[in-house]
Parts: C-alpha cells; sequence; structure tokens
C-alpha cells in the first residue's frame, strides 16, 4: 500500500503536533506557518510532550499555500475562526480524492468543505487534547491527544483507516467512528461548558468543578447539549454527563483553548461551537436556554475584549 503524504494546514497547538508525530514516523508531511514561518525555518519546530520531545529541524516548511505540493491527505489545525480562509488556501491543495479532515470543533465545518471542495473526500478529526503554543514554533503537550476519525464523505472508510493507522505509527492514540455527527455533539458535551465557562468565570477547569455551584451549571449545560444532540437524531446515554464530569475532575488544571484565545484577545470560536449547534436544536424544536445564555455572554465579550 501507497504510504500517504499530509499537508498541515495550521500548524498551531493541534496541527504541529500531529504533524511532527507524522514527521517523526517518516511520512511525508508538509506544514503551512503562518506568522512562525521564519522562526521555524531558522531553529526548528519544537514540541514537548509525554509522548517524547520533538525538535525537528529541516521540516517542510511554508509560508504560502501556492508553494505547496498537492497532497493525499490535508489535515486542518486552523481555529473554526478562520474557516473564512478556507476558500482560498484549500483548492491549491486539492486533487481528485484527496483526503481533508478538519480537526476542529464545533459543527457544519466538513459540509462547508464538502460543498466547496465537490471533488475531495471530506472527514473530520475530534482531538481529545490539551496543548498550547508557549512561543514561537514551540508546543507544549500537556495531556491526553486521542484522535477519532470519522467520514462525512461517503466511500472514505478505507482512507480513514489508513490516516488512521499513520497516526497511531506515530504513537497518537486513534478511533474511528461510523457516526461521525455523533461524535461532534458528544464533544460539544464538553467544550460547551468548559469553554464558555472558563472564559465568563476567568477560571481554569480544576476551579469552575471545585465550586459546587459552577459543578452544578457545567452539569445543567451537558444535559442541554444531550438534549440537543437527541433532538437532531443523536440520541446519546443520560451516563456521558456523569463520565464527562469525572473525567474533567481527573483532569490536571486547564485553561480551554478558548480561554488562551480570549487572554490573547485573538476572536473566539463561539460560531461553531455555540451558535451552529443552538440553530441546529431549533430548527428540531427544541430550546436550550442555559447554552442560550452563555453564547449571550461569550458574544458581548469577544466583541468588547476585540475592540479593546
Amino acid at each position: 500500500m501507497k504510504k500517504l503524504s499530509y499537508a498541515i494546514v495550521g500548524s498551531g497547538a493541534l496541527g504541529a503536533l500531529y504533524g511532527a508525530r507524522l514527521h517523526h514516523a517518516g511520512f511525508e508531511t508538509h506544514f503551512l506557518f503562518h506568522g512562525d514561518y521564519d522562526h521555524v525555518r531558522q531553529h526548528g519546530l519544537r514540541v514537548d510532550s509525554p509522548w517524547g520531545d520533538l525538535h525537528l529541524r529541516g521540516i517542510n516548511a511554508y509560508q504560502r499555500v501556492g508553494d505547496m505540493p498537492v497532497c493525499d491527505v490535508v489535515c486542518i489545525g486552523l481555529k473554526t475562526t478562520q474557516n473564512h480562509l478556507l476558500p482560498t488556501l484549500l483548492p491549491p491543495l486539492v486533487r481528485a480524492g484527496t483526503a481533508v479532515i478538519l480537526m476542529q470543533n464545533g459543527l457544519g465545518a466538513e459540509e462547508e468543505v464538502a460543498a466547496l471542495l465537490p471533488q475531495a473526500m471530506v472527514g473530520g478529526g475530534l482531538c481529545y487534547l490539551c496543548s498550547s503554543k508557549i512561543a514561537p514554533g514551540h508546543i507544549h503537550h500537556q495531556d491526553y491527544g486521542r484522535v477519532m476519525f470519522g467520514a462525512h464523505s461517503p466511500g472514505m472508510e478505507d482512507v480513514l483507516k489508513q490516516v488512521a493507522a499513520d497516526f497511531a505509527q506515530g504513537g497518537v492514540p486513534v478511533q474511528l467512528t461510523k457516526n461521525l455527527a455523533e461524535g461532534r455533539w458528544r464533544k460539544l458535551g464538553w467544550n460547551i461548558p468548559y469553554n464558555g465557562l472558563s472564559v465568563v468565570l476567568n477560571a481554569e477547569t480544576n476551579e469552575i468543578m471545585d465550586h459546587l455551584e459552577t459543578r452544578e451549571l457545567s452539569r445543567q449545560l451537558m444535559i442541554e447539549v444531550l438534549a440537543g444532540a437527541r433532538a437532531c437524531g443523536h440520541p446519546i446515554e443520560a451516563e456521558f454527563v456523569e463520565q464527562l464530569l469525572g473525567f474533567t475532575v481527573k483532569m490536571k488544571p486547564y485553561s480551554p483553548s478558548m480561554k488562551l484565545d480570549f487572554q490573547a484577545r485573538r476572536p473566539l470560536e463561539v460560531e461553531y461551537l455555540y451558535e451552529r449547534p443552538l440553530q441546529q436544536a431549533r430548527q428540531a424544536g427544541v430550546e436550550l436556554p442555559r447554552i442560550a445564555a452563555l453564547t449571550a455572554q461569550l458574544r458581548f465579550l469577544d466583541t468588547r475584549n476585540c475592540l479593546k
């Protein structure tokens, strides 16, 4: 079987970590950088990780998508706040049969990319990851890192199996799901309470869980996520809420990515993580009032933060 080649579009805390693991495992990997390009060209890419620290020099680094080769697999590591760039970034990298995997949070991105690139196979990668960029070209992977791959386009199951095997060869825990949409709702079960509350309360996950009222608020937000998922045809077992709460209690103190974005005055991923789930649930006849209230608070804080 022919080895797959990979393009990493968005080489930050997520994309650079997984791309570095693929490169280290011997796969042809091409990285698109933005502000870190000059630093990486001069000093290399550094990844500190429980899976093993890496300092990669001489990697295939690019500042312009037009300089990158067409690859078999394009992994999108950008935040969804940058998805307006995809109509420019993706077409030069895609040919008939290219697999485009959105390693992002939230709902609706696969549908958009499939409409944009009908010649491509589109899938998702759900990343259960604690990682951040602490300096130019320097990624600090704190914990976790499992990726769950699922198909959006029909007929791409075989290529996803090969992608999963390649990630596993790079030391990444992997899983395949037959229901990507349900997987995305399950991930929202954690992302909606903890990303949003970490911004509104200016708190890390352990602080949220150590306080009785905010722990209960997290629970009620999760219950609403499950109500939205069920209305949209993805029933999730009620025990999942307690599983998420227990998982979060055991986590190391962690600032979710939305809190880090807010502190850095970067736009927040409100649309794909909050507004689109609310819209889908509403279209299915269900209102999610606590999530709607949290969404309004995040929009206010995001707007004010970006104006400063």
